[in-house]
């Protein structure tokens, strides 16, 4: 049961990150750095801020890759280099997703948190899905930037990814 929603969730992530990005692509390079308000406060904090993060997880369950120390590491300046970036994660992460059984998601998963270094325990799946959650909670702020700026922003319904991708 699991393994499927999961599936669905790293699908749905990489076609949301992409929409996300092209629209962000209209900011140009002082827009794209501009202090907007949200909690990484511009478009390059909070896109750099979900690569650093997602990048932490996936060491965190995989035990490999590049992973910052810090929750606001800026990794790429430029959109160009960062949106690569994003899709070889994004790839990284369904391929990840694809490699699980039920069993290894009802399996004991246990790290440390940068931001309160005591370990944590849990199951994986859910690790996984906070993964995603957080994911949708930033690319929310990253809409607001896109909005803020009087530009159109894209259709990031989970729904409508579902429908679109045949997923239904």
């Amino acid at each position: 049961m699991y393994h499927e929603q999961l599936e669905t969730l790293a699908a749905y992530n990489s076609w949301a990150n992409a929409r996300l990005y092209e629209a962000a692509s209209a900011l140009g390079p002082e827009r794209f750095g501009e202090d907007r308000g949200v909690f990484f406060r511009s478009m390059s904090g909070t896109l750099n801020h979900l690569l650093a993060a997602d990048r932490i997880w996936m060491r965190r369950f995989t035990g490999g890759g590049e992973a910052p120390d810090r929750l606001d590491a800026i990794l790429f300046e430029a959109l160009e280099p960062l949106q690569e970036a994003r899709r070889a994660e994004d790839k990284r992460i369904e391929a990840y997703v694809a490699s699980l059984d039920e069993a290894r998601l009802a399996a004991p998963f246990r790290y440390t948190p940068i931001t309160n270094p005591v370990e944590v325990s849990g199951r994986l799946g859910p690790a996984l899905f906070h993964l995603f959650n957080h994911q949708t909670h930033h690319r929310g702020q990253a809409h607001a930037v896109l909005t803020g700026f009087g530009l159109p922003a894209p259709g990031l319904d989970l729904i409508a990814f579902i429908r679109e991708a045949g997923r239904d």
